[in-house]
């Protein structure tokens, strides 16, 4: 399985609706008119990605007050969403993609190197969306630490 098709800034944004970690449906279109931060991770419950959503969640309040909303996505079932919002006190939604399909379409999976092989799965990646639905920055193959501060600085929001 190859790479899909990466996403570049002014894009419109794929729609999507899935499950969160409650089984309740949620869509991009309920967002409309918002800023979201939308972010691609491996697993839930594992090491990067824990330090990932934790740095989302210990960022959320700034991330809020400059009018930005974040939703994980992964490929994990929704009672493991669940226990890893738990576990971690994750204060944003965690949807279910099971089936890859949002991953597809935004680019979001395909070929990696992990430890020096070459391997199909999840490309962390975060995806800015602004008010008109658009891509307003596309981030591919991000590092789980520090992410949320790299982000943050991209979107100027540190003095």
């Amino acid at each position: 399985m190859s790479a899909s098709a990466r996403l570049e800034a002014g894009d419109t944004a794929p729609a999507f609706t899935l499950n969160d970690q409650d089984d309740k449906p949620v869509s991009l279109a309920d967002y409309a008119g918002k800023k979201v931060i939308v972010y691609f991770y491996p697993a839930a419950s594992t090491p990067g990605c824990t330090t990932e959503a934790c740095d989302f969640r210990d960022n959320i309040n700034s991330l809020k007050s400059a009018g930005y909303q974040v939703l994980g996505v992964s490929k994990d079932k929704t009672d493991a969403l669940r226990k890893f919002q738990k576990e971690q006190s994750l204060n944003f939604p965690l949807l279910s993609d099971p089936d890859l399909t949002v991953h597809n379409a935004y680019g979001a999976y395909g070929e990696k190197s992990m430890y020096g092989k070459t391997v199909t799965g999840t490309l962390r990646s975060t995806f800015v969306v602004d008010e008109q639905d658009r891509i307003q920055l596309p981030l591919y193959n991000v590092k789980a630490t520090g992410h949320v501060a790299s982000l943050r600085k991209k979107l100027g929001l540190d003095a």
